[in-house]
């Protein structure tokens, strides 16, 4: 089984990165690959509850994260060091992430057989 990485880097709203991402996590574990999901920069943005994006006439993004379980996909991890720069914090998620740093982030895509990244 192939490890493959994917990079969230983009907002969940201004462009089609952060569904179009998301769409491609969900079609990798319908085939079974193990999947690291990892948020950071202005990605940590798309874990935020409580998105309303209604006034931007844009469907919410972050509606589909819980599905994430349904599909198989555990490892869900979080720049600590992005989420903290944007002010943020791990207790405004929608879904549990583990925090790591920026060294474990490169260990692991060091680590995968595939990267994407949006």
């Amino acid at each position: 089984m192939k490890t493959l990485t994917f990079l969230a880097r983009s907002a969940p709203y201004g462009s089609s990165k952060a569904k179009a991402l998301l769409d491609m996590v969900l079609s990798a574990a319908v085939f079974e690959q193990k999947i690291q999901y990892i948020f950071l920069d202005d990605g940590v943005y798309q874990l935020l509850a409580g998105q309303d994006p209604a006034l931007l006439a844009a469907k919410n993004v972050s509606a589909a994260l819980p599905a994430l379980e349904l599909y198989g996909v555990d490892q869900v991890y979080l720049d600590l060091e992005s989420l903290q720069a944007r002010g943020l914090s791990t207790d405004q998620l929608l879904i549990p992430a583990t925090t790591c740093s920026a060294g474990d982030i490169s260990k692991m895509i060091a680590e995968s057989d595939m990267v994407f990244s949006l």
